[in-house]
């Protein structure tokens, strides 16, 4: 179990230039809020994107919830990732001491049942509380199976959603990471070009939608070792040290990830966004900046020309249809801003963004891309959300799936632009996709048709004239 000291060291992120923003574990919702993820949400769902690993939640069944599938994110090959799995602790376990028991049982059956190439074993509050050494029975797992059994301690009560994230990525760097190097470049491999090796880390794959700029990276020579965690595979993330470069998708999830690897490795890294034409071409250009190859700075902007040319001549049509459209976007972390880069390519009018799960640099690049004065919202009740829209005569919510309901009852137009969401949007081709949903969302004719007055409510003339003269 982490002492005070293990969580006051995770909150503790000497990256972050704002950091003496938070040092406490769970803070106390205000009154009318819902608590939001706890540290194991946030763990399993960093997490859960490696695809090929047997995925245990030691703890009571309700920890492991509606549990199939319960990330929108994609693979490319194995599917044991969807597959729930839990010790499903009882209160006989529990009294009569046989938590650990079945958690050593449950690494067995996942071992011999499926043979893993690992096993990812995510503590929770009840096994937390009793004590449960889930390190020890790891460690006597893996000696007997000889399967690496990675333990996640990631109890809710520990704290924040975040703080998960941050122990998710600390347990990758401490048990996985380096020990293993990457496979030989393929023989298929271009000769006349110089391969590089990078990472993502905090890209999730949602929707499929890293598979969007894969093919780019692909062409610039940019080997991708591991994406933590979309679609990826253990043994990628074994061999994250070798990379030359980290490119950091959302430093609110794993900004640790990041440093740790810089200190450990002197792998540098830098933050950037696939979301949008402008964001997407920083990022290739950052890849090529950090690297220095002067042969592949060149080969970048030549990718970036074309594409870009492409990418506009397709938009254009669509621009015409959505330029002015005014836009309410409510999302959080790296989203917060770089949705409104991919929003401002369209000649949209971003109103207000939402800012409850930004930091500090997620906000001071919202202001940078909408000025000083931007509405930032951090209250996201369904009352204050139909308020802004409305004030601010917004045609469009672009928000989680949590809040659709809340748009579809005040005949609000709604674009799902969290992990829920079915359709990608990263890199020049997700544009492509983003700009069709917004337009087959604002343009269908059933708002017309729900927000005229009810037939029945609507007096017909000669009623009017049958009314009068019965009088």
């Amino acid at each position: 179990m982490k002492t005070t000291k293990d969580i006051a060291a995770l909150l503790d992120e000497p990256a972050c230039e704002h950091n003496k923003k938070e040092k406490s574990g769970c803070a106390k919702p205000k009154p009318g809020s819902a608590a939001g993820g706890c540290a194991f949400d946030g763990a399993q769902i960093a997490l859960l994107p490696i695809a090929d690993v047997a995925h245990i939640v030691h703890g009571p069944i309700a920890c492991a919830g509606s549990s199939w599938d319960n990330r929108g994110t994609r693979s490319s090959g194995p599917e044991l990732y969807r597959i729930g799995m839990t010790t499903d602790l009882t209160e006989q376990d529990i009294v009569m001491g046989r938590a650990e028991k079945r958690l050593f049982h449950a690494i067995k059956q996942a071992v011999e049942t499926y043979a893993p190439p690992a096993v990812f074993v995510y503590n929770t509050c009840v096994p937390a509380l009793i004590g449960d050494d889930i390190n020890a029975v790891c460690k006597s797992a893996q000696e007997l199976w000889g399967v690496p059994v990675v333990p996640v301690d990631s109890a809710g009560f520990y704290g924040t959603k975040n703080l998960g994230n941050r122990i998710a990525g600390d347990a990758m760097v401490n048990h996985v990471v380096g020990t293993r190097d990457p496979d030989p470049l393929p023989s298929t491999a271009p000769k006349n070009i110089r391969v590089h090796d990078v990472n993502l880390v905090g890209e999730y794959n949602i929707a499929g939608e890293f598979w969007h700029v894969l093919p780019l990276l692909d062409e610039l020579g940019l080997r991708v070792l591991c994406t933590l965690s979309g679609d990826a595979r253990f043994r990628e993330v074994q061999t994250m040290h070798k990379a030359e470069v980290n490119m950091m998708v959302c430093s609110k999830a794993m900004l640790n990830v990041a440093r740790k690897l810089q200190q450990k490795y002197g792998t540098p890294w830098f933050e950037g966004s696939f979301y949008g034409i402008t964001d997407t071409s920083l990022a290739l250009r950052d890849f090529a900046r950090v690297i220095n190859d002067p042969d592949l700075i060149e080969r970048t902007e030549a990718l970036i020309a074309r594409e870009e040319a492409r990418i506009q001549e397709a938009l254009e049509p669509w621009k015409q249809r959505l330029n002015g459209k005014r836009v309410l976007l409510f999302t959080g972390g790296v989203k917060s801003w770089s949705v409104i880069s991919a929003l401002q390519d369209l000649g949209m009018v971003v109103v207000a963004t939402g800012t409850n799960k930004s930091t500090e640099e997620d906000k001071a690049r919202i202001r940078e891309l909408m000025g000083e004065d931007t509405l930032m919202i951090n209250d996201g009740s369904p009352k204050e959300l139909i308020r802004i829209v409305r004030e601010y005569k917004a045609d469009i919510l672009i928000a989680g799936g949590r809040n659709m309901y809340t748009a579809l009852k005040a005949k609000i137009p709604f674009l799902d632009i969290n992990q829920e969401r079915e359709f990608g949007y990263e890199g020049y081709q997700g544009m492509l996709e983003l700009v069709r949903q917004l337009a087959l969302t604002i343009e269908s004719p059933v708002w017309e048709s729900v927000r005229a007055p009810m037939p029945w409510r609507v007096a017909k003339p000669e009623a009017n004239q049958l009314a009068k003269a019965a009088a």
